[in-house]
Formats: C-alpha cells, structure tokens, sequence
C-alpha cells in the first residue's frame, strides 16, 4: 500500500492565454488562489439570540505573481499597454501544479484577468540580489479541475 503524500508546492506553471513564450511560464511565486462569500446580516422580528447571515456574492483575492524580471516577455507588453495606454485586454490563466513527471496534479483556471498594479523591486548597490517584478491581477473567478 502506497502512503499518500501532499504535493510540493514548488513545481507549477503559469500559463497566459495571451502569450506562447516559454519564459512567460516561470514564476517565482503565486498567491491570491482564493475565495470567500460576502454575507449580509438579517434580523428576524422577535428572535433576539442571533441574527441571520445569509451568503451574498463570492468575492476573490487580487492575484499576485512574481518573478525575475524579464525584458522580453509578451506578458510585461500586456501590463504596459493597460498602463501607458489604458488598454485593458482580458486574459485567461492556468496555474498548473505538476507531479514528480512534469504531468498536471491541479489546474487553477483564472478568467478575464486584467492588471491591477505592477512593481520592480528596488535597485540598490548594496545588495547582491535578482530584480523581481510584481504582476497583481484583478479577475472575475477561476475553477479547480
């Protein structure tokens, strides 16, 4: 009998729908893969113990994704384009968490995602470290398959 392990949360992938380049895929890290509802209180006349919540609308977190920064990469022209000229093209996104042989174990499907703010690290002479860029997305929801 073989023991179940939880997988490494080290092997993914991130896949834009609006760009084929290789580079594109690798992220340092991905956060924001989450949800939650809104609930709205109702008080019920002549029950004083509690009040009712009741489940309003889903509302997910802003997707933060980073990396080294790259000076060649579709997805960059995609956040720069937004920002230098207020075009806003939606993308979809697969997060793909692979197993030990490269094959996908989760897909997170991430729809109609725009950027929301993007972030170099600082530069500074004193340190000897990688410059990261920051990606933030707003988007609609994603599905797990």
């Amino acid at each position: 009998m073989v023991d179940y392990y939880p997988p490494w949360g080290f092997y993914y992938k991130v896949e834009f729908s609006i760009s084929q380049n290789k580079n594109d895929v690798r992220f340092q890290s991905v956060s924001g893969l989450s949800v939650e509802y809104d609930s709205e209180e109702f008080k019920e006349g002549g029950e004083n113990r509690f009040t009712h919540k009741l489940p309003v609308r889903t509302k997910y977190a802003d997707l933060v994704l980073k990396r080294g920064m790259l000076t060649d990469s579709a997805v960059i022209d995609w956040f720069l384009n937004a920002f230098r000229d207020r075009t806003f093209t939606a993308s979809d996104i697969n997060i793909i968490l692979m197993n030990e042989q490269g094959e996908p174990l989760r897909t997170w499907s991430v729809f109609h995602a725009i950027p929301k703010k993007w972030l170099v690290s600082d530069l500074n002479a004193n340190d000897n470290a990688v410059v990261i860029e920051t990606l933030e997305l707003i988007y609609r929801y994603f599905t797990i398959k």
